[in-house]
């Protein structure tokens, strides 16, 4: 990947009591365990615990506003510009704060197609968070190793707090961007996914400008070679219904599209694994093994057994595993054009059919409203489900107007005559506390409907109030739910909550067209 700019070597600007450079997952281990930095689990999973921050802090998310991208950025709420002096300020301060710490370091990549791939280094105070990336990015060879020169260097510091009165932060935790440094300084929370994202959020800037769209989705492939894709915000079910048995694991969360197909940009897996059970979700349950990270999830004081169901800490467990620990894994993770797009959207409303087909018109619609709900409960103040809207499924990470990714979505459904379809995995019958949530099974059975095109078969008749096409038969479905509103008992409610939600669309809609 061309970057357009020399990346400073940062490793060679610090000073530390010691640095270890690419140890492997055993030593990473053993080292974290005798640093007292985590604990085995009874499946041999590293698990640690992230203090304050169990999750990503988007308010101390902030761009550098430097003249040679100011003019791409689209500032705002989601980017926050940061001064250079501040940033600066803040750098100096970091290497100064590394000088007594022992430093771990990791290089490899980001992007698994040779062509569009961007060679990263990332330094750690915590063994543990080295070898969480060790596991989620794509690790190299020895001799890609020899001549590897990073594209873009992360310096994750959870030891070291700002003080936001002098460093410009909006409080101790900071994840900062520098595009013109290629670097990327993270400090005051221990949260590991703020070092995943910081490299999508690059990818989402780079990848665009080489006319290669970037993806929030998770991907799969058929064994007669034909991909599909799934959108959907935290909850909608990207990851476990793209680990498919029967299909095999492209990558379960980033991934670009150019002109070869797609590809992922990652080497590893980061799954929620809040109620996570064998039964539902084997692949996953499987891949939480020796070498698997595991944030926040509680153990037994005696057995060390996970109890996955147990939210004390947090709702938002999540296990990161190289993808290896999958067993139908493609790897590299590399494919040829999608045949079919799944946007997934957990509708607590119950008001989205199960399943419908889009035109391409519809799709970037839904693609830029990238809509789903929270439940009440949830959150502190959330009494009744709320609609969440997140601009082409990953808002916080798009440094570039929303419209960049949509239109190049639509070239690409257009030049490959890629179906598309939206997917309520949420209720049915009624909301959110009437209703009840769509069953698996029936999820399951239309995603294979529309993967192997027998759900081309049916008839489709456009709903009245969402303008969807909705089929009137899916295999292994019963066809009384397709509908939704013939599974509501008072129709008028459900003709009410039906236009309170398409409003509210048309609403986000309008604001997305105003601010960009």
């Amino acid at each position: 990947m061309n970057t357009s700019a020399q990346p400073i070597e940062v490793s060679e600007t610090l000073t530390s009591k010691k640095i270890h450079y690419n140890l492997s997952v055993s030593e990473l281990v053993e080292t974290a365990l005798a640093r007292k930095e985590g604990v085995l689990a009874s499946s041999g999973a590293l698990r640690v615990s992230t203090g304050k921050y169990t999750g990503r802090s988007p308010e101390d998310k902030f761009i550098v506003d430097e003249p040679s991208v100011h003019n791409q950025i689209a500032w705002g709420t989601v980017n926050r510009p940061i001064s250079t002096d501040c940033f600066e300020n803040l750098y100096d301060q970091v290497k100064l704060y590394l000088k007594e710490r022992e430093l771990f370091i990791f290089d490899g990549f980001a992007g698994a197609h040779e062509k569009y791939r961007l060679p990263i280094r990332i330094i750690n105070e915590y063994a543990w968070q080295n070898l969480f990336v060790h596991q989620l990015f794509i690790r190299p060879t020895e001799e890609e190793l020899e001549s590897h020169q990073p594209g873009f260097t992360i310096i994750a510091v959870p030891g070291f707090k700002a003080n936001p009165k002098t460093d410009g932060t909006h409080s101790e935790a900071f994840i900062i961007c520098s595009f013109e440094k290629h670097v990327i300084l993270i400090g005051g929370t221990q949260y590991a996914g703020e070092m995943k994202k910081s490299i999508f959020s690059v990818l989402n800037y780079y990848l665009p400008l080489q006319k290669t769209l970037s993806m929030h989705c998770s991907a799969n492939i058929g064994k007669s070679g034909d991909v599909a894709l799934f959108f959907g915000l935290s909850g909608t079910g990207k990851t476990t219904l793209s680990a498919d048995p029967e299909r095999r694991l492209i990558g379960d969360d980033e991934h670009g599209w150019c002109e070869d197909g797609v590809f992922n940009f990652e080497g590893g897996c980061y799954a929620k694994c809040i109620d996570l059970s064998k039964e539902k979700e084997p692949q996953i349950w499987n891949a939480i093994q020796y070498g698997t990270v595991l944030e926040n999830v509680i153990l037994d004081l005696e057995t060390r057994h996970a109890d996955y169901a147990d939210k004390s800490l947090t709702e938002n467990t999540r296990a990161a595993y190289p993808i290896e620990h999958i067993g139908n894994a493609v790897i590299p993770g590399v494919a040829g054009q999608p045949k079919v797009i799944f946007f997934l959207t957990a509708d607590a409303f119950g008001v989205l059919p199960p399943i419908s087909k889009l035109s391409k018109e519809q799709a970037m619609y839904h693609f830029l409203s990238g809509y789903t709900s929270k439940l009440a409960g949830t959150e502190r103040g959330i009494t009744e489900p709320t609609a969440t809207f997140s601009t082409c499924f990953g808002a916080p990470f798009l440094p570039l107007e929303p419209r960049v990714y949509a239109e190049m979505l639509g070239e690409r459904i257009s030049t490959y005559d890629t179906k598309v379809y939206l997917v309520n995995t949420g209720w049915s019958g009624g909301s959110y506390g009437t209703g009840k949530r769509i069953k698996l099974a029936y999820t399951r059975a239309m995603i294979t409907s529309a993967l192997n095109g027998s759900i081309e078969q049916a008839n489709f008749t456009a709903d009245p109030t969402f303008g969807l096409f909705v089929p009137d038969h899916v295999d292994g479905v019963p066809s009384e739910i397709l509908n939704p509103r013939n599974t509501w008992t008072d129709k008028n409610e459900f003709d009410s909550i039906a236009k309170d939600l398409a409003s509210r669309f048309a609403q986000n809609y309008k604001q997305v067209n105003t601010l960009y």
